[in-house]
C-alpha cells in the first residue's frame, strides 16, 4: 500500500506529542512492508528520528504560509523566492518565533488554510497534489489533525486516495481563539471533514469530544491509542532515594507548570518531604520564557531552586535517562489532553503518573491501572495526591509494575500499527 503522512512541524523547540506520534507510526508502517511518504509542513519536525522524512520537500513553508495571507502580492511570488523562503535554516529561525505555535492571533489563516483551494495559500496547495500526482500516486493519503482539513478535497479528487484523519488536540488549538472565530473555524472543520473517509481520534474520550464538535457521524470514527518503540525503556529503580517527580513537557502555564511548582513548594514545607526533588525536561516557546522565570524565581524565594533540575535536551535517549531517575510523573494540564503521550512514556519506564481527572487522563490511568488521578486541578490536591502516593512506596512500586505490563501488552507502536493497518484496509473498501 501506498501511504502518504502529512504532518504539520512544530520546529523542534518543544516536546510535540503529535511529532512523536507520526514519526514512530511512520516508521512502524515502513516496517510492515508499506511504502510511506511523510511530507512535513510550515516547519521542521520534532522525531526521534530526524532522517524519517528524507529528500521529501516541505510543503506549506511557515513564512510563505505567513506572507501570501498577510501581503498579497507574495501569492505570486516567483518559485525562487518562495524556495528561499522555505529553506531549512529561515524555517528553523521562524520556529524559535512563539506566534509560529499559539493560535492566538491565527484565526484568519487558520480559517484561510481550511478553506483550502479557495484560500490565500491555493498556489500552495496546487503544488502539493502536483506533486503527489506525480511523484507518489498515493493509495491512503493521511492527515495528522482535522486542522489540514483544508487539503482533503483537492487531494482526494486529484489523486482517488482513501483520506485518514488523526484527531488529537484540535479542541486546545481552536478553543484558544478568539470568541468571534471559535464557531467558525469549527464549523469549517465540519464541513470539510465530509469527504474524510475514516478518523482516528486517539482516545474514546476524545472521539466523544470530536463527533460533538465537527458533527462526525459514528461509522467514520475507529479510536488507535497511540503507541510508543519500547525499545530502550528501562525500568525506574524506585527506591525513593530521593523522591522524585518528574515533568515531561513543554514548560509552560498551560500545561500546568505553575500547578506542580507550587505543589512541590507545599510538600518542601513538610519536613516529611525536605529531600524531595523536581526534574523538569520538555523545551519550550519564546511565549513562555518570562513565565519560566517567574517560577524560577518563587522557587529561589521559598528556597528550593537548588532542589529543582531543568534538563534542557528532550531528545529519546536523553528522555529515557531522565524517565528512569523518577519516582512518579505529573503534567497538570489546565484543559486536559486528548491522550498524554507522556504518560505512556513514563508507564514504560514503570513511573506511576499522577494525573488531573479531566481530558483522556482517567481513560489512560483506568487501562492501565498505572497511576491516581486528582480534582480538582490545583496546587493543594496534586500535592495531597503526591503526599499520599510518595507515603505509600510499596503502593508507587505496584503501581509501577501495572504500568510496565499494560504499557507493554497495549500502547506498543506495533499494536497501533496493526489498527491503523486494518483500518486503512477496511475504508478503502468502503471508498
Amino acid at each position: 500500500m501506498k501511504i502518504v503522512h502529512i504532518v504539520p512541524g512544530s520546529g523542534g523547540s518543544f516536546y510535540c506529542e503529535n511529532c512523536l506520534r507520526d514519526g514512530l507510526l511512520v516508521r512502524s508502517l515502513r516496517d510492515s512492508g508499506h511504502d510511506v511518504t511523510m511530507i512535513p509542513m510550515y516547519l521542521p519536525l520534532f522525531v526521534d528520528e530526524p532522517k524519517i522524512t528524507g529528500n521529501t520537500p516541505i510543503f506549506y513553508g511557515a513564512i510563505n504560509v505567513y506572507l501570501k495571507q498577510t501581503i498579497p502580492i507574495f501569492r505570486k511570488a516567483p518559485q525562487w523566492v518562495e524556495r528561499f523562503l522555505d529553506s531549512p535554516f529561515l524555517l528553523k529561525i521562524a520556529a524559535k518565533k512563539s506566534g509560529s505555535t499559539r493560535a492566538y492571533g491565527m484565526e484568519k489563516m487558520t480559517l484561510s488554510m481550511l478553506r483550502g483551494d479557495e484560500g490565500n495559500q491555493a498556489n500552495e496547495l496546487e503544488k502539493l497534489t502536483t506533486w503527489l500526482k506525480k511523484e507518489i500516486k498515493p493509495d491512503v493519503v493521511h492527515l495528522s489533525n482535522a486542522l489540514l482539513l483544508g487539503l482533503a478535497d483537492r487531494i482526494k479528487r486529484e489523486t482517488g486516495a482513501t483520506i485518514a484523519c488523526m484527531l488529537q488536540d484540535e479542541d486546545q488549538w481552536v478553543d484558544a481563539m478568539r470568541d468571534e472565530y471559535i464557531q467558525l473555524v469549527w464549523d469549517a472543520m465540519a464541513e470539510k471533514g465530509k469527504v474524510v473517509d475514516v478518523f482516528f481520534p486517539v482516545s474514546r474520550y476524545y472521539a466523544d469530544v470530536m463527533k460533538s464538535k465537527m458533527r462526525i457521524p459514528d461509522e467514520k470514527i475507529y479510536p488507535v491509542y497511540p503507541g510508543i518503540d519500547l525499545d530502550g525503556y528501562q525500568p525506574a529503580s524506585l527506591d525513593l532515594d530521593p523522591p522524585t517527580i518528574g515533568y515531561l513537557s513543554r514548560i509552560s502555564r498551560s500545561h500546568g507548570f505553575d500547578i506542580l511548582v507550587d505543589a512541590f513548594i507545599r510538600l518542601k514545607q513538610d519536613p516529611d518531604f525536605r529531600n524531595l526533588r523536581l526534574r523538569v525536561t520538555g523545551g519550550k516557546t519564546t511565549d513562555d520564557d518570562d513565565f519560566i522565570e517567574s517560577q524560577r524565581q518563587k522557587l529561589e524565594k521559598n528556597g528550593f531552586l537548588s532542589d529543582v533540575d531543568f534538563i534542557p535536551d528532550f531528545d529519546r535517549k536523553n528522555r529515557l535517562e531522565f524517565l528512569k531517575s523518577l519516582s512518579l510523573l505529573s503534567v497538570p494540564v489546565r484543559k486536559g489532553e486528548a491522550f498524554g503521550v507522556f504518560q505512556i512514556e513514563a508507564m514504560a519506564s514503570g513511573v506511576p503518573v499522577v494525573q488531573p481527572k479531566i481530558g483522556a487522563f482517567p481513560e489512560i490511568v483506568e487501562t492501565t491501572r498505572g497511576g491516581v488521578v486528582y480534582h480538582p486541578n490545583n496546587a493543594e490536591t496534586l500535592s495531597d495526591a503526591i503526599r499520599s502516593l510518595l507515603s505509600h512506596p510499596d503502593h508507587i512500586r505496584e503501581m509501577g509494575i501495572h504500568a510496565l505490563e499494560s504499557v507493554r501488552n497495549r500502547f506498543s507502536v506495533e499494536q497501533s500499527t496493526k489498527d491503523m493497518i486494518h483500518a486503512y484496509q477496511l475504508f478503502s473498501k468502503k471508498t
